[in-house]
């Protein structure tokens, strides 16, 4: 019997690894996004960490290391300006074409409207970002344009 337990206490354990790396829906990893630009506890205010195990958990592996690399940007691509006071964040699935799946976030920023579209994989992982896209640039894009 406690061999049974260790069994099922170590395959649990192995979901749980899997499942730190993605989300279990496309909306929820949408959702922990904009969690990080509140503005209540610091730690949460800061907007999307850079660091490894922050990319690891809402990325891609192409997206990972662009995300964690230092870079000069001269402003948050996720809520599109240097600074945030953001209003409710609106979350759709816009739909699912083959793999992906592009899920829409509106809300406004400083008063200023804003429309992204994430795009969205399932592996094992979990849902992970494989591109953000605006109606004049991506995530990809612009991490490239200011890379050091």
């Amino acid at each position: 019997m406690r061999e049974l337990a260790g069994i099922v206490t170590l395959v649990a354990g192995f979901g749980l690894a899997a499942a730190e790396a993605g989300f279990r829906s496309p909306e929820s990893l949408v959702r922990n996004v904009y969690a990080h630009y509140g503005q209540g506890v610091p730690e949460l205010s800061k907007g999307l960490p850079r660091d490894g195990a922050t990319a690891r958990q809402f990325f891609d592996f192409p997206l990972r290391k662009a995300w964690s690399t230092p870079r000069a940007e001269p402003y948050d691509f996720l809520v599109q300006s240097a600074s945030w006071k953001l209003g409710p964040v609106a979350i759709a699935v816009v739909r699912r074409q083959y793999d992906k799946t592009y899920v829409a976030a509106n809300f406004d920023n400083h008063g200023r409207r804003v429309t992204l579209n994430f795009i969205l994989v399932n592996g094992p992982e979990g849902w992970l970002i494989t591109d953000v896209e605006t109606p004049h640039d991506s995530l990809r894009m612009f991490l490239e344009q200011f890379r050091n």
